[in-house]
């Protein structure tokens, strides 16, 4: 049978008529959930970040009794960072490639990324910034970072790294210098 310039067109409209529609995903957030100013406990040193898994929050002490909080989405239970480290390196679009850790305990979902994602693309996990946690020199592999999925935010189910919706990493980001302690309480 020959195919025509007509019937080709038909069937090609066909095929995308027949072929479902990729929806867009709209994520409201709720108000409380947008960076703000909160009141903190004196006496908790200027400049540091504080991860409270439990709560889903992220706080930048800015002032004696005050931080910048973040609704965050951290790690499924007992895959969060607990304890204290140092931002070593800040990333702007950074690429990405899933632990050895990761890809062994869940193949089915990193195995098919074990070569990495470049930054900006739209299944990187890292989203548009990250900051990269270090204890003693070392690199413990966990990220403060963006995320391409902002209805995550005050869930937990991901590898253990904090993540927060882009637009408020991107404000975090700018905020936070290299050396910033960040302290992360893991557990309640």
């Amino acid at each position: 049978m020959m195919t025509t310039r007509r019937s080709f067109l038909v069937a090609a409209a066909a095929s995308l008529l027949a072929a479902p529609a990729l929806a867009q995903q709209v994520v409201r957030i709720p108000n409380d959930w947008l960076p703000t100013e909160v009141e903190i406990k004196p006496g908790v040193p200027v400049g540091e970040i504080h991860v409270d898994v439990p709560g889903t929050w992220l706080y930048l002490t800015v002032a004696d009794g005050l931080a910048r909080r973040y609704k965050i989405a951290v790690g499924a239970p007992g895959r969060n960072f607990n304890g204290v480290a140092h931002v070593a390196r800040k990333a702007e679009w950074p690429a990405w490639r899933p632990t050895a850790e990761m890809i062994a305990y869940e193949p089915q979902v990193y195995g098919k990324f074990s070569t990495g994602l470049p930054g900006g693309h739209a299944m990187n996990p890292l989203g548009a910034r990250a900051l990269y946690l270090y204890q003693d020199g070392r690199d413990t592999m966990f990220r403060i970072h963006g995320t391409p999925q902002p209805w995550t935010m005050g869930q937990s189910f991901s590898s253990g790294c904090p993540r927060l919706i882009n637009e408020h990493m991107i404000d975090l980001y700018d905020r936070v210098p290299v050396g910033t302690r960040v302290v992360s309480l893991a557990e309640a």
